[in-house]
């Protein structure tokens, strides 16, 4: 994983809106607001201007190349759009977007179409379904999540939106600084695996955090945080351990 997620260049917000209190909206004030500074470029094919930001009306016009991608459209058009990405040169998408396997099998597939498509056009994904991510050190609040919590030395990744929304709001109400937070969502491509791998060498963590529901991988995980215990404390707790649980995760 490279560090251009976390420190991208430049930003495309996909379904972007101007609607406050949309997803859309949020994201792009919590990217501009949180000391982004970076090109942004939201994308909405009805509005000329977003919070005094040029808005382009689809992926192909805006100029130049696209480290980072976020979608907030439904599924389908996602996928459509993935192929765009590719001409753009992105390696990075976050969905935010619900509407795939968590909602059943024609969602599954849809994943699974999108993961295929990602695959071929070489962009990694986080997500679908999740919170987004933010790094504190490149003041990226690439997340719904309305505030920026301080800059610390733990980073945290989570399959749990709510529980992450829960943390952050701990955070900034005592004062606890953070470095990166991940909503992991449905894990159709980059997992808990992939990031404690990433955060052992990330100079900005001192500690990893994490809440798992499922493991991808479980040789690679294993693997990848055995070898990450071994630079710094990795503190992970993992839900559905009952029947009961296993089956609400």
């Amino acid at each position: 994983m490279q560090d251009t997620l976390f420190k991208p260049e430049s930003i495309a917000l996909v379904g972007a809106s101007k609607v406050p209190g949309k997803v859309g909206y949020s994201l792009l004030k919590n990217i501009k607001e949180g000391g982004y500074a970076g090109k942004i470029y939201p994308v909405n094919p009805t509005a000329p201007e977003i919070l005094g930001i040029k808005v382009y009306p689809d992926i192909k016009s805006i100029p130049g190349t696209i480290d980072l991608a976020v979608f907030m459209i439904p599924p389908k058009a996602i996928i459509a759009s993935i192929k765009d990405l590719a001409d753009k040169k992105t390696k990075f998408a976050v969905v935010i977007s619900a509407g795939f396997k968590e909602v059943g099998v024609d969602g599954a597939l849809l994943e699974r179409e999108l993961k295929e498509q990602a695959d071929t056009c070489g962009i990694r994904l986080v997500g679908p379904n999740c919170l987004g991510i933010i790094d504190t050190k490149s003041k990226l609040n690439a997340s719904f999540a309305a505030d920026m919590p301080l800059t610390g030395d733990i980073s945290i990744l989570s399959q749990s939106g709510a529980l992450l929304t829960a943390i952050l709001d701990w955070a900034l109400a005592n004062d606890m600084g953070f470095s990166k937070f991940v909503s992991l969502g449905n894990k159709a491509d980059l997992n808990e695996a992939d990031f404690i791998e990433y955060l052992a060498d990330d100079p900005d963590t001192k500690v990893i955090l994490g809440y798992i529901e499922g493991v991808a991988d479980g040789k690679a995980f294993i693997e990848k945080a055995y070898k990450a215990s071994k630079k710094k404390p990795v503190i992970l707790i993992k839900a559905g351990g009952t029947k009961v649980g296993a089956r609400a995760s």
